[in-house]
Formats: C-alpha cells, structure tokens, sequence
C-alpha cells in the first residue's frame, strides 16, 4: 500500500504528494479524480490548490548492471522506492543480427550494398548503451510528471579506461553516461556522487547494503538511492519507507520477414511487432475471466465462420507468463497503453 499519493493540478502540474486518508476525502467530495500513472495511484485536482508550498524533493538514481534502485524524498518524508530491471539484452541481439546479415552476403544472397560509415570520427551512443541509458531517462520523466522534483542525485559510475589513445572519453559506458546526464539536466538540476562517497555516507547514517544484488529488498538498491536523495534534502536519517515498487520493462521484438533462417517452403510465419488484433502490444486490458492483464502476441485461430479470426495472448502483470493464447477481441477492455509492468513488494 502507498503511504502517500502524488497530485496534480487540473493542468497537470505535481503539486506536493497528500495522505491516502486525504486523497479519498477528495475523492468522495468531487474535489479531485483519480487516476493510475504507470501503476502508481495519483489524484488530479479539479479545483485550484489552497496554496502552492513545495518543499525540495529529491530523486536518487543508484544506477546498475541488472538491477537500479530510485528513491524520491524530501526532508520530512519518503514519498516511493522503485526497483527497476535494467534493459539489458539489446547487444545479444544487435550481435544476432549482424551474424545473420553477414552470413546472407557470404552466400551472395541478393541484398542492399553496404552504406559507408558515416559515423567515422562521431562520438555515438552503440544500441546497448543508448537502451540502458535511455530506460533510465524514461523513469525520471515518468516520476517528474507526478512528484515536483527539484534535483537528481546520480551516483557516477566510474567508466572503463582502456589506456593509450583510447581514454575513458571513448567508452560506451562514458559516453552513455554523459549523454543521460545532459538529458536529465533538462528536468531538474543534477547532482553526482562517486561510488565511494556513497559508500561513506551510507555508513555515517548506520544503513547496511545486502550482498545480493538480484534480492527484492530495500537493502539490495534502494539504500543507496536512499542515500543519494538524503545527501541532497536531508532530513530522517533511518528510512521510513521500504516498501518496494518493482518495475520491469517489456520486450518487444521487431517485425522480421523470416526468423532469422529462410523458412522452408518459402511460408512465412508472422513474428514481432506492436499490433495484436488492433490492441497496441503492452496494453493494460481487462478480460472478464483472467481480469486485469497485458496484450502479448496474436495468432489466427479460424473458424467455419470466420477463417480469419484472431486471438490474443495475455499476461500476467506479477509475473509475466501468459496465462491464455486465446482471448478474443470483443472481450477485451482497454485501459491504457503501457510499456513496462509494476508490482508492489511490502516490507
């Protein structure tokens, strides 16, 4: 359960977050609306503010290879801890792909020549690093639309340096890095601390940081995004909220002509994409049997009636796994679209 539920005004602007018991009193009275924002509860208010008082809020970023903790506070309470799965299969793919168009130019199958490289001597962000960095960004935009946040505090990844000519300046990880924090310096103001330094005030406020970094609790991530956001308002040194928000990202595959290999009998299988049945891929729905769930992929399953009849697999929002490969259409109820999925871990 939430402790505190974020608030907009009627044109979206967040407002300083209220109490539960708060938010329903305005709720029955027609002062404010309801809504969901990515699996968190939030009200809008349909009437101006009594007063527009802010106090610094502060959103702490502990950045990681497979796992990353956010906390937003200030220094009287500790609105949410997230815990997020990082994007980390795009370079496994990217790698499939180029061994796969390689293979078809080494059999001289028909295809495109290859364009000249046009990024020679250009600092870029590689597919793996753009998506890493990129997921990052999608979260701060999503929490800066509900909390009034005045500064991100990131803790600095140290970047590898490969010696000689090629310094840290040409890592992926550098450049990745310097690309999310001039993006993210367009929302709020943005604050670093080094991994040590981190380390340092973790200890000074008595917090314990957990060994196992894939455990869904406070002390895995979010004590050190705890942290970050308590070296920038300050406030209660002990946290008062460790309930967790878990967030992970879903995967969505490219439409691809055959699956990977040429398909024998030149019959080709449908695969990828965003559409299923006109229902956009991630979609929150809600089905009369399995209830609240999220598009997956489609299939034709015809009928004497109707040979082109589609259905839709849906999903799990707590785990993931599909629950049916045949939820019809007309069944479904769309909610909202939806790129990720969110579930609450209590303490």
């Amino acid at each position: 359960m939430q402790k505190s539920v974020p608030v907009v005004d009627s044109n979206q602007i967040p407002l300083m977050p209220t109490t539960p018991k708060r938010a329903a009193k305005w709720i029955k009275s027609g002062k404010a609306t309801p809504f969901w924002k990515h699996g968190i509860f939030c009200v809008r208010l349909n009437v101006e503010p009594s007063a527009r008082n802010y106090q610094n809020v502060a959103c702490g970023i502990d950045p990681g290879s497979k796992m990353e903790g956010y906390t937003i506070s200030s220094a009287t309470h500790q609105y949410l801890n997230i815990q997020a799965k990082a994007v980390d299969w795009v370079k496994k793919h990217v790698k499939t792909r180029r061994e796969m168009r390689r293979s078809r130019r080494y059999r001289q199958t028909p295809c495109r020549q290859p364009r000249w490289n046009r990024l020679v001597n250009k600092i870029k962000l590689v597919p793996s690093t753009k998506a890493r960095w990129q997921w990052k960004l999608r979260i701060a935009n999503w929490l800066s639309k509900i909390y009034p946040i005045t500064v991100f505090v990131v803790e600095d990844i140290k970047a590898t340096s490969w010696g000689g000519k090629w310094g840290k300046s040409f890592s992926p990880l550098q450049v990745g890095k310097d690309w999310f924090y001039s993006q993210l310096q367009k929302i709020a103001p943005v604050e670093l601390l080094q991994g040590h330094e981190t380390a340092e005030l973790r200890n000074q406020l008595g917090l314990k940081k957990s060994k196992n970094k894939m455990a869904e609790i406070f002390s895995a991530h979010c004590v050190d995004s705890f942290t970050l956001a308590y070296s920038a308002v300050g406030g209660e040194t002990k946290p008062s909220n460790q309930n967790l928000l878990v967030v992970t990202p879903l995967r969505f595959h490219r439409r691809q002509l055959h699956r990977l290999e040429h398909a024998p009998g030149h019959i080709r299988s449908r695969y990828g994409g965003t559409m299923s049945a006109g229902f956009k891929r991630g979609s929150l729905v809600r089905h009369p049997k399995w209830g609240l769930t999220y598009v997956g992929g489609e299939m034709v399953k015809p009928t004497k009636k109707e040979p082109d009849r589609k259905v839709i697999s849906l999903h799990s929002l707590e785990t993931g796994k599909r629950l049916t490969q045949f939820g019809l259409p007309q069944d479904i109820q769309f909610l909202t679209y939806n790129t990720w999925r969110t579930r609450s871990v209590t303490a």
